[in-house]
């Protein structure tokens, strides 16, 4: 009996030593981001794979932008046969400018005729009136020519909004990645309809890993950002590995401590989430088991 009580006492001693190894504990994370279709058409390729690494700006996939080509091709075609429709102020003013040059001239004679008592004043006044009216016609003709003028020019640069619409369309069609990383999930095939929206594969930076781990308030008080600890990964078995950590971020609120985490102290029910920045050397998984020790 006393034999079995001294190994119960030996268990629980190792059972707190090795409970009390740590200060926190947690799981690896990394920044993941989904990349969704911004166009909609069949995936003519889907060239990347799981667990393959991609840089920036990787072609990932590329969707069918036929019917999107042949859009701008008609709108194309619709501005420039509005363009040529554009008056030419200067030859349809051309006939209004030259009578009114020639009854000037007209003028200028039946002025000096009259001077010489060789004219009435009736023709001087005609004449004059005569210019009056032209002058009026080739302002109302001018007026009505730039307005027609301006309303193809907005018309033409309404349909340039379109085009450039349609070709930002077709660009996105051409789905490439906007980080480094390695792919996660693939979410398409080739052969499969995308949508706007639909995802297509999701990507994570795991040269660069996070542990997310959880400290009480009495810890907390002995942690700041860019403090240096010691992170331990449980690989399972007896295979633990340590990296150097920096703390990136404190969560400035408390919740409640996950299921899955035993802190040091047992008695604390709330808990303060931390960011420790671990360097990856190709073996810390997400979701991987990870302890810190301050």
């Amino acid at each position: 009996m006393r034999k079995i009580v001294y190994i119960t006492a030996i268990l629980l001693v190792a059972s707190c030593s090795k409970q009390s190894e740590f200060d926190a504990q947690g799981t690896f994370e990394a920044t993941e981001i989904v990349i969704s279709s911004e166009a909609n058409g069949k995936i003519l390729n889907f060239d990347i794979d799981e667990g393959e690494h991609i840089d920036v700006g990787t072609a990932i996939c590329t969707i069918d932008s036929t019917q999107l080509h042949l859009q701008r091709k008609q709108l194309m075609a619709q501005q420039a046969a509005l363009l040529d429709s554009r008056p030419d102020i200067n030859k349809q003013a051309s006939s209004l400018h030259n009578q009114i040059s020639t009854q000037r001239k007209e003028l200028n004679r039946i002025e000096n005729l009259l001077k010489d008592g060789a004219a009435t004043q009736k023709q001087y006044d005609d004449i004059d009136a005569q210019i009056k009216i032209l002058e009026s016609q080739l302002e109302a003709t001018l007026s009505t020519l730039n307005k027609n003028t301006t309303s193809i020019s907005n018309n033409s640069i309404a349909l340039d909004a379109q085009i450039d619409a349609l070709s930002d369309l077709i660009t996105k069609c051409k789905v490439t990645s906007p980080v480094k990383g390695s792919v996660l999930v693939k979410y398409a095939e080739v052969g499969e309809l995308s949508s706007v929206g639909k995802p297509l594969v999701k990507i994570a930076d795991l040269d660069n890993i996070y542990l997310r781990a959880y400290f009480t308030s009495t810890q907390l008080a002995n942690l700041k950002l860019g403090d240096e600890v010691t992170v331990v990964a449980d690989f399972g078995g007896d295979e633990r590995h340590d990296y150097k950590g920096r703390i990136t971020w404190i969560s400035s609120e408390s919740e409640f401590t996950p299921k899955t985490i035993q802190t040091k102290d047992s008695r604390a029910n709330l808990v303060y989430a931390v960011k420790i920045a671990v360097k990856n050397d190709g073996r810390l998984k997400i979701g991987l088991h990870g302890e810190v020790t301050l």
